[in-house]
Protein backbone atom coordinates (compact mmCIF):
# COMPACT_ATOMS: atom_id res chain seq x y z
CA UNK A 1 0.00 0.00 0.00
CA UNK A 2 1.55 3.45 -0.94
CA UNK A 3 2.12 5.21 2.16
CA UNK A 4 0.66 9.10 2.47
CA UNK A 5 3.87 9.90 4.03
CA UNK A 6 6.10 10.07 1.25
CA UNK A 7 4.04 12.43 -0.23
CA UNK A 8 3.25 14.68 3.08
CA UNK A 9 6.89 14.87 3.65
CA UNK A 10 8.23 15.43 -0.27
CA UNK A 11 10.69 18.17 -0.04
CA UNK A 12 9.75 21.05 -2.16
CA UNK A 13 11.82 23.11 -0.50
CA UNK A 14 15.10 21.29 -2.46
CA UNK A 15 13.13 20.95 -5.53
CA UNK A 16 12.36 24.84 -5.60
CA UNK A 17 15.93 25.48 -4.90
CA UNK A 18 17.66 23.30 -7.48
CA UNK A 19 14.91 24.45 -10.22
CA UNK A 20 15.04 28.53 -9.46
CA UNK A 21 19.46 27.42 -10.20
CA UNK A 22 18.78 25.92 -13.31
CA UNK A 23 16.44 28.72 -14.49
CA UNK A 24 18.55 30.95 -13.35
CA UNK A 25 21.43 29.79 -15.32
CA UNK A 26 19.14 28.87 -18.53
CA UNK A 27 18.75 32.34 -18.90
CA UNK A 28 22.12 33.39 -18.27
CA UNK A 29 22.74 30.65 -21.01
CA UNK A 30 20.66 32.32 -23.66
CA UNK A 31 22.49 35.35 -22.89
CA UNK A 32 25.83 34.10 -23.49
CA UNK A 33 24.81 32.25 -26.54
CA UNK A 34 22.30 34.94 -28.26
CA UNK A 35 24.72 36.22 -30.28
CA UNK A 36 25.74 32.96 -31.99
CA UNK A 37 25.21 32.18 -35.41
CA UNK A 38 23.59 28.68 -37.23
CA UNK A 39 20.79 26.74 -37.43
CA UNK A 40 19.80 24.02 -35.26
CA UNK A 41 17.92 24.19 -31.47
CA UNK A 42 19.59 26.82 -29.20
CA UNK A 43 21.74 25.91 -26.28
CA UNK A 44 19.43 27.56 -23.93
CA UNK A 45 16.68 25.12 -25.51
CA UNK A 46 18.64 21.93 -25.66
CA UNK A 47 19.84 22.95 -21.50
CA UNK A 48 16.10 23.26 -20.56
CA UNK A 49 15.08 19.98 -22.15
CA UNK A 50 18.57 18.20 -20.30
CA UNK A 51 17.17 19.69 -17.19
CA UNK A 52 13.51 18.26 -17.99
CA UNK A 53 14.70 14.83 -18.36
CA UNK A 54 17.12 15.33 -15.36
CA UNK A 55 13.83 16.18 -13.25
CA UNK A 56 11.87 13.38 -14.84
CA UNK A 57 14.82 11.41 -13.21
CA UNK A 58 14.98 12.71 -10.21
CA UNK A 59 10.68 12.11 -9.52
CA UNK A 60 11.22 8.59 -10.92
CA UNK A 61 14.27 7.96 -8.42
CA UNK A 62 12.06 9.17 -5.43
CA UNK A 63 9.32 6.00 -6.76
CA UNK A 64 11.69 3.80 -5.44
CA UNK A 65 12.95 3.39 -1.83
CA UNK A 66 16.58 4.38 -1.70
CA UNK A 67 17.74 1.21 0.83
CA UNK A 68 17.56 -0.99 -2.16
CA UNK A 69 20.62 0.90 -3.83
CA UNK A 70 22.63 -0.87 -0.73
CA UNK A 71 22.18 -4.27 -3.21
CA UNK A 72 22.57 -2.32 -6.57
CA UNK A 73 25.62 -0.55 -6.00
CA UNK A 74 28.16 -3.18 -6.86
CA UNK A 75 26.37 -3.88 -10.47
CA UNK A 76 25.91 -0.06 -10.99
CA UNK A 77 30.27 0.28 -10.03
CA UNK A 78 30.91 -2.75 -12.15
CA UNK A 79 28.60 -1.24 -15.20
CA UNK A 80 30.13 2.18 -14.71
CA UNK A 81 33.78 0.97 -14.49
CA UNK A 82 33.15 -1.01 -17.44
CA UNK A 83 32.23 2.19 -19.93
CA UNK A 84 34.81 3.75 -18.62
CA UNK A 85 36.95 1.17 -20.50
CA UNK A 86 34.97 1.28 -23.38
CA UNK A 87 35.52 5.05 -23.48
CA UNK A 88 39.63 4.34 -24.12
CA UNK A 89 38.67 2.48 -27.02
CA UNK A 90 35.90 3.53 -28.49
CA UNK A 91 35.56 6.97 -27.29
CA UNK A 92 34.47 9.86 -28.69
CA UNK A 93 37.58 12.79 -29.04
CA UNK A 94 36.55 15.86 -28.60
CA UNK A 95 39.60 19.34 -28.09
CA UNK A 96 42.41 16.38 -27.05
CA UNK A 97 40.25 14.28 -24.67
CA UNK A 98 38.54 11.30 -25.61
CA UNK A 99 35.40 11.29 -22.62
CA UNK A 100 32.43 10.74 -24.54
CA UNK A 101 30.77 7.17 -25.69
CA UNK A 102 28.91 7.77 -28.85
CA UNK A 103 25.04 6.24 -28.04
CA UNK A 104 23.37 7.87 -31.07
CA UNK A 105 20.75 10.10 -29.71
CA UNK A 106 22.91 11.05 -27.17
CA UNK A 107 26.90 11.02 -26.08
CA UNK A 108 27.32 9.66 -22.42
CA UNK A 109 30.25 10.96 -20.54
CA UNK A 110 30.54 7.51 -18.10
CA UNK A 111 33.06 9.97 -15.98
CA UNK A 112 30.28 12.20 -15.11
CA UNK A 113 28.01 8.71 -14.00
CA UNK A 114 30.50 7.68 -11.85
CA UNK A 115 30.65 10.60 -9.34
CA UNK A 116 27.14 9.35 -8.69
CA UNK A 117 27.94 5.22 -8.86
CA UNK A 118 31.15 5.93 -6.53
CA UNK A 119 28.81 7.41 -3.77
CA UNK A 120 26.77 4.83 -3.89
CA UNK A 121 29.44 2.24 -3.51
CA UNK A 122 31.35 4.11 -0.49
CA UNK A 123 27.68 4.28 1.10
CA UNK A 124 27.13 1.02 0.76
CA UNK A 125 30.50 -0.25 2.13
CA UNK A 126 30.71 2.47 4.99
CA UNK A 127 27.20 1.99 6.14
CA UNK A 128 28.07 -1.81 6.45
CA UNK A 129 31.48 -1.78 8.07
CA UNK A 130 31.08 1.36 10.76
CA UNK A 131 34.05 1.30 13.66
CA UNK A 132 33.44 3.41 16.65
CA UNK A 133 37.05 4.21 16.85
CA UNK A 134 37.36 5.33 12.98
CA UNK A 135 38.55 3.06 10.19
CA UNK A 136 42.06 1.58 10.51
CA UNK A 137 44.35 0.96 7.13
CA UNK A 138 43.84 -2.52 6.10
CA UNK A 139 39.87 -1.42 6.48
CA UNK A 140 40.19 1.18 4.05
CA UNK A 141 41.71 -1.25 1.59
CA UNK A 142 38.38 -2.04 0.25
CA UNK A 143 37.13 1.82 -0.29
CA UNK A 144 40.75 2.52 -2.07
CA UNK A 145 40.68 -0.24 -4.51
CA UNK A 146 37.08 1.27 -5.21
CA UNK A 147 38.54 4.49 -6.03
CA UNK A 148 41.66 4.20 -7.41
CA UNK A 149 40.00 1.75 -10.81
CA UNK A 150 37.83 4.87 -11.76
CA UNK A 151 40.09 7.81 -10.51
CA UNK A 152 43.29 5.95 -13.24
CA UNK A 153 41.13 5.68 -16.10
CA UNK A 154 39.40 9.03 -16.15
CA UNK A 155 42.94 10.17 -15.68
CA UNK A 156 43.95 8.59 -18.77
CA UNK A 157 40.98 10.06 -21.08
CA UNK A 158 42.69 13.00 -19.43
CA UNK A 159 40.31 14.73 -17.30
CA UNK A 160 41.71 15.47 -14.36
CA UNK A 161 39.39 17.94 -12.76
CA UNK A 162 37.20 14.88 -12.86
CA UNK A 163 39.03 12.65 -11.45
CA UNK A 164 40.01 15.21 -8.71
CA UNK A 165 36.23 15.63 -8.07
CA UNK A 166 35.86 11.64 -7.71
CA UNK A 167 38.63 11.74 -5.20
CA UNK A 168 37.43 14.60 -3.13
CA UNK A 169 33.90 13.50 -2.54
CA UNK A 170 35.84 10.22 -2.00
CA UNK A 171 37.88 11.70 0.78
CA UNK A 172 34.46 13.78 2.24
CA UNK A 173 32.74 10.48 2.91
CA UNK A 174 35.65 8.75 4.07
CA UNK A 175 36.56 11.31 6.83
CA UNK A 176 32.73 11.53 7.75
CA UNK A 177 32.76 8.10 8.04
CA UNK A 178 35.95 8.14 10.56
CA UNK A 179 39.11 7.48 10.33
CA UNK A 180 41.62 6.72 13.09
CA UNK A 181 44.05 9.87 13.78
CA UNK A 182 47.28 7.64 13.25
CA UNK A 183 45.75 6.89 9.63
CA UNK A 184 44.63 10.80 9.28
CA UNK A 185 48.08 11.90 9.81
CA UNK A 186 49.58 8.95 7.62
CA UNK A 187 47.34 9.62 4.53
CA UNK A 188 47.46 13.32 4.91
CA UNK A 189 51.31 12.68 4.47
CA UNK A 190 50.99 10.58 1.67
CA UNK A 191 48.53 13.17 -0.15
CA UNK A 192 51.69 15.99 0.15
CA UNK A 193 54.26 13.49 -1.18
CA UNK A 194 51.52 12.20 -3.95
CA UNK A 195 51.26 16.16 -4.86
CA UNK A 196 54.92 16.48 -5.73
CA UNK A 197 55.13 12.88 -7.60
CA UNK A 198 51.60 13.80 -9.39
CA UNK A 199 53.52 16.90 -11.11
CA UNK A 200 55.68 14.72 -12.89
CA UNK A 201 52.70 12.41 -14.43
CA UNK A 202 50.50 15.73 -15.68
CA UNK A 203 50.24 16.06 -19.12
CA UNK A 204 51.81 19.39 -20.60
CA UNK A 205 48.87 20.48 -21.35
CA UNK A 206 48.13 20.54 -17.34
CA UNK A 207 51.62 21.76 -16.41
CA UNK A 208 50.70 24.71 -18.43
CA UNK A 209 47.22 25.31 -16.58
CA UNK A 210 49.11 25.31 -12.82
CA UNK A 211 52.18 27.69 -14.72
CA UNK A 212 49.28 30.07 -16.04
CA UNK A 213 47.12 29.74 -12.54
CA UNK A 214 49.80 31.31 -11.18
CA UNK A 215 50.82 34.36 -13.48
CA UNK A 216 48.19 34.49 -15.88
CA UNK A 217 49.89 37.49 -18.35
CA UNK A 218 53.08 35.60 -19.08
CA UNK A 219 51.06 34.32 -21.89
CA UNK A 220 47.92 37.40 -22.35
CA UNK A 221 46.89 36.28 -25.47
CA UNK A 222 47.62 32.37 -25.34
CA UNK A 223 47.04 30.13 -22.54
CA UNK A 224 46.19 33.09 -19.74
CA UNK A 225 43.62 34.80 -22.53
CA UNK A 226 40.51 33.06 -20.67
CA UNK A 227 41.37 33.76 -16.98
CA UNK A 228 42.12 37.27 -18.10
CA UNK A 229 38.75 37.94 -19.44
CA UNK A 230 37.17 36.34 -17.14
CA UNK A 231 38.42 38.59 -14.44
CA UNK A 232 37.90 41.23 -16.50
CA UNK A 233 34.04 40.27 -17.21
CA UNK A 234 33.73 39.35 -13.33
CA UNK A 235 35.30 42.94 -12.13
CA UNK A 236 33.27 44.88 -15.35
CA UNK A 237 29.95 44.11 -13.48
CA UNK A 238 30.37 46.89 -10.78
CA UNK A 239 27.91 46.62 -7.86
CA UNK A 240 24.44 46.28 -9.97
CA UNK A 241 25.93 44.69 -12.92
CA UNK A 242 25.51 46.22 -16.77
CA UNK A 243 21.85 44.47 -17.35
CA UNK A 244 20.61 41.30 -19.19
CA UNK A 245 22.74 40.20 -22.55
CA UNK A 246 24.22 43.88 -21.71
CA UNK A 247 27.70 42.56 -21.02
CA UNK A 248 30.31 43.34 -23.43
CA UNK A 249 32.93 40.57 -23.08
CA UNK A 250 30.29 37.99 -23.21
CA UNK A 251 28.00 39.78 -25.98
CA UNK A 252 31.35 40.89 -28.00
CA UNK A 253 33.10 37.42 -27.80
CA UNK A 254 36.21 38.24 -25.98
CA UNK A 255 35.11 35.54 -23.50
CA UNK A 256 36.05 32.08 -24.28
CA UNK A 257 33.98 29.29 -23.12
CA UNK A 258 31.60 31.04 -21.60
CA UNK A 259 28.64 28.59 -22.19
CA UNK A 260 30.77 26.18 -20.28
CA UNK A 261 33.10 26.18 -17.75
CA UNK A 262 32.88 30.53 -17.55
CA UNK A 263 29.29 30.65 -17.46
CA UNK A 264 29.60 32.39 -14.27
CA UNK A 265 31.33 35.05 -15.32
CA UNK A 266 28.84 35.86 -18.01
CA UNK A 267 26.59 36.30 -15.34
CA UNK A 268 28.78 38.14 -13.39
CA UNK A 269 29.30 40.98 -15.52
CA UNK A 270 25.15 41.43 -16.32
CA UNK A 271 24.23 40.90 -12.68
CA UNK A 272 27.31 42.39 -10.87
CA UNK A 273 27.99 42.05 -7.02
CA UNK A 274 24.35 41.96 -6.06
CA UNK A 275 23.41 38.88 -8.46
CA UNK A 276 26.25 36.91 -7.50
CA UNK A 277 25.72 37.49 -3.98
CA UNK A 278 22.20 35.81 -4.38
CA UNK A 279 23.42 33.37 -6.71
CA UNK A 280 25.57 32.44 -3.94
CA UNK A 281 23.25 32.25 -1.23
CA UNK A 282 21.25 29.70 -3.21
CA UNK A 283 24.45 27.78 -3.64
CA UNK A 284 25.19 27.95 -0.16
CA UNK A 285 21.48 27.06 1.11
CA UNK A 286 21.78 23.96 -1.67
CA UNK A 287 24.55 22.75 0.42
CA UNK A 288 23.37 23.89 4.02
CA UNK A 289 20.06 21.64 2.83
CA UNK A 290 21.85 18.74 1.77
CA UNK A 291 24.00 18.66 5.22
CA UNK A 292 20.51 19.29 6.90
CA UNK A 293 19.15 15.94 4.82
CA UNK A 294 22.22 14.08 6.15
CA UNK A 295 21.46 14.94 9.93
CA UNK A 296 17.81 13.69 9.42
CA UNK A 297 18.40 10.76 7.59
CA UNK A 298 16.88 7.54 8.79
CA UNK A 299 19.88 5.31 8.30
CA UNK A 300 23.34 5.23 8.11
CA UNK A 301 23.37 4.09 4.33
CA UNK A 302 20.87 7.12 3.42
CA UNK A 303 23.07 9.39 5.91
CA UNK A 304 26.19 8.74 3.87
CA UNK A 305 24.30 8.70 0.18
CA UNK A 306 23.22 12.26 1.33
CA UNK A 307 26.78 13.20 2.47
CA UNK A 308 28.09 11.91 -1.22
CA UNK A 309 25.75 14.23 -3.28
CA UNK A 310 26.36 17.12 -0.64
CA UNK A 311 30.34 17.06 -0.69
CA UNK A 312 29.58 16.35 -5.61
CA UNK A 313 28.00 19.39 -5.51
CA UNK A 314 30.04 21.66 -2.90
CA UNK A 315 33.31 20.55 -4.52
CA UNK A 316 31.40 21.39 -8.16
CA UNK A 317 30.55 24.64 -7.05
CA UNK A 318 34.04 25.69 -4.96
CA UNK A 319 36.11 24.68 -8.06
CA UNK A 320 34.24 26.35 -10.47
CA UNK A 321 34.17 29.14 -8.77
CA UNK A 322 37.82 29.37 -7.71
CA UNK A 323 38.50 28.63 -11.55
CA UNK A 324 36.93 31.77 -12.82
CA UNK A 325 38.26 34.03 -10.64
CA UNK A 326 41.62 32.88 -10.12
CA UNK A 327 42.12 31.46 -7.49
CA UNK A 328 42.54 27.87 -9.07
CA UNK A 329 44.17 26.33 -11.88
CA UNK A 330 41.43 26.11 -15.01
CA UNK A 331 40.51 22.16 -14.86
CA UNK A 332 37.29 22.15 -16.78
CA UNK A 333 34.74 21.72 -13.90
CA UNK A 334 31.34 22.76 -14.65
CA UNK A 335 29.11 24.69 -12.30
CA UNK A 336 26.29 22.43 -11.57
CA UNK A 337 22.53 23.73 -13.10
CA UNK A 338 24.64 26.15 -14.88
CA UNK A 339 26.90 25.34 -16.82
CA UNK A 340 25.82 23.65 -20.79
CA UNK A 341 26.03 19.73 -20.67
CA UNK A 342 23.82 17.06 -20.87
CA UNK A 343 25.55 14.74 -18.69
CA UNK A 344 26.46 17.34 -16.05
CA UNK A 345 22.74 18.19 -16.04
CA UNK A 346 21.49 14.81 -15.29
CA UNK A 347 23.60 13.81 -12.66
CA UNK A 348 23.05 16.95 -11.35
CA UNK A 349 19.44 16.12 -11.27
CA UNK A 350 20.18 12.47 -10.26
CA UNK A 351 21.89 13.29 -7.29
CA UNK A 352 18.87 15.78 -6.64
CA UNK A 353 16.68 12.84 -6.64
CA UNK A 354 18.73 10.85 -4.42
CA UNK A 355 18.62 13.89 -1.27
CA UNK A 356 14.74 13.74 -2.29
CA UNK A 357 14.29 10.42 -1.74
CA UNK A 358 16.35 10.22 1.55
CA UNK A 359 14.60 13.30 2.49
CA UNK A 360 10.92 11.82 1.85
CA UNK A 361 11.89 8.27 4.13
CA UNK A 362 13.37 10.03 6.98
CA UNK A 363 10.46 9.19 8.89
CA UNK A 364 10.51 5.05 7.43
CA UNK A 365 12.68 3.01 9.73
Amino acid sequence: MFDRRLLLNFDWTLLITVSALALIGTASLHSATSGWMGGGTPLYLKQLSWFGIGLFLALLICCFDYRHLEHLGSHFFVINLALLVAVLFFGKKTMGATRWLDLGLFNLQPSEVMKVVIIIAFARYFSRHGHFRGHRLRELAIPFALLVLPVVLVLKQPDLGTSLLILFIAVVMVLFAGISRGVLVFLLLLAILGAGGGWFMLHDYQKERIYTFLNPERDPLGSGYHIIQSKIAIGSGGTLGKGFMQGTQSQLSFLPERHTDFAFSVFAEEWGFAGCLVLLLLYLFLVMWGISIARRAADRFGMLLAVGVTAMFFWHIVINLGMVIGLLPVVGVPLPLFSYGGTSMVTTMIGTGLLLNVSMRRFMF
